[in-house]
């Protein structure tokens, strides 16, 4: 099953983040737990971690690109 990531919110004044480094490429397979990319905010650089195992098929948002709290950041594939 396709699935869009967005980013998610970690703090009640986030409104954006930048992308600091992909830690996968589009077509590498990952386990649940595994690091997908570290995002930066105003106050702290924090990990986003995959809850599933799966593949990244496609990157959205760039390194150092700025990205709004709930906009799509990458599509995975996970199995049901």
């Amino acid at each position: 099953m396709k699935i869009q990531l967005k980013l998610p919110r970690v703090g009640m004044n986030m409104e954006e983040a930048t992308i600091v480094t992909w830690h996968k490429s589009p077509g590498e397979t990952f386990t649940s737990g595994d690091a997908l990319y570290d995002f930066e905010t105003e106050k702290v650089t924090q990990s986003f971690e995959a809850s599933a195992d799966g593949t990244l098929l496609e990157i959205r948002i760039p390194e150092g690109e700025e990205v709004q709290v709930g906009d799509v950041v990458c599509v995975v594939e996970v199995a049901q």
